[in-house]
């Protein structure tokens, strides 16, 4: 039995979406004390004028980004833009801070110096147990939420990654696809793009609009893709990975294939994906003939997933959807941080979406 104790919690980055997303699920986190909230070009103003929708936390005022202002919490979450962690993760430290350590960057995900160089173009600075509870490790036989418990720093992974690998994931680790082939088209919200001004982003741009981005295997959450499918027991992957912008808010829609190996049936299929999901609490395969909408996983901590089998095309179709800034984000930091205190791992949060 595990016995509960509360524990402070603060939050870098606290006016962005990822940074507000971790606090309206802390705020029914039973075991959670929000504590310092910090920004850098918001330092100063409430947290309402942001979060307008935090109504607990309206009249909090959002404190300068540094290690003095986050040491001495429990647990820090780091929503920062990418290349911004590792410099407050190494000030903690310097300030003798044991806080549990959550980054939603992408400071920390890649065990690649090189790749992290080639699509970040700037200093690797190191790699953390990574916050995939359910990222297969075929090499060990077990998850990854193995590798969480009583972590003291933890790399939030990418939204995008987490739909493709949770999609494709079982195929990969039965065998029964080739990796070499891999092909994702995704349909994302624009909250994953951030709050940043941008012409691109404005709704007049955007509504009635989709839009592809960072096409030709130029985006940066590719080497991260590939190094989970690695996880998961291919030799080599080769991934043709196209996002595109789609006129909502909120949610990604993860359609992936790859080629089928000779012989296996969709019954087999079906049955390898249902054998790694079938007791995982936030990852649920949808009944045959059910396809996932992102309408069915907004608010929620779940990912939703369906498997095909294209027999003219000899390949299998996998789709995942998710929200983005839960499962894509906040959820896998408050489901990575429960691990990591020892807390049951569905505390907090929940499968029960918003609709309409």
């Amino acid at each position: 039995m595990v016995m509960q104790v509360s524990f402070s919690v603060a939050v870098a980055g606290a006016s962005g979406y990822a940074g507000g997303e971790v606090l309206r699920l802390l705020l029914n986190h039973p075991d959670a004390e929000i504590g310092a909230l910090t920004a850098h070009s918001s330092a100063g103003q409430r947290l309402g004028a942001h979060h307008p929708h935090l109504r607990p936390l309206a009249e909090r005022v959002l404190q300068p980004t540094s290690a003095e202002v986050l040491a001495g919490h429990d647990v820090v979450v780091l929503a920062l833009p990418h290349g911004a962690s590792g410099d407050i993760a190494a000030a903690l430290e310097d300030a003798g801070s044991d806080a549990l350590v959550l980054d939603c960057g992408a400071d920390h995900r890649l065990t690649d110096a090189a790749a992290w160089q080639q699509f970040y173009g700037s200093d690797h600075a190191g790699s953390w147990p990574y916050g995939l509870p359910e990222l297969i490790l075929a090499d060990e036989g077990e998850r990854q939420r193995e590798k969480l418990r009583a972590a003291r720093r933890v790399a939030v992974p990418g939204c995008n990654v987490t739909a493709v690998t949770l999609a494709l994931q079982p195929g990969v680790a039965t065998g029964l696809v080739d990796p070499a082939d891999v092909v994702a088209v995704l349909a994302v919200g624009y909250s994953g793009a951030g709050k940043a001004a941008k012409p691109h982003l404005l709704a007049a741009e955007g509504l009635g609009s989709l839009a592809p981005y960072a096409v030709g295997g130029t985006h940066r959450h590719v080497p991260e893709i590939e190094q989970n499918l690695r996880a998961a027991g291919a030799d080599t992957v080769r991934l043709s990975f196209t996002p595109v912008l789609a006129p909502v808010s909120r949610g990604i829609l993860a359609t992936v294939t790859a080629p089928l190996k000779a012989h296996v049936t969709a019954e087999t299929v079906r049955a390898a994906w249902q054998q790694y999901y079938g007791d995982e609490p936030f990852v649920q395969l949808l009944p045959e003939g059910t396809w996932p909408t992102t309408a069915m996983v907004t608010g929620a901590n779940t990912a939703l997933v369906q498997v095909a089998v294209d027999e003219r095309a000899g390949r299998v179709v996998a789709v995942c959807a998710i929200d983005n800034l839960v499962k894509g984000t906040a959820g896998a930091a408050v489901q990575s941080m429960n691990l990591a205190l020892g807390l049951p791992e569905t505390t907090g949060l929940t499968t029960v979406g918003v609709a309409p």
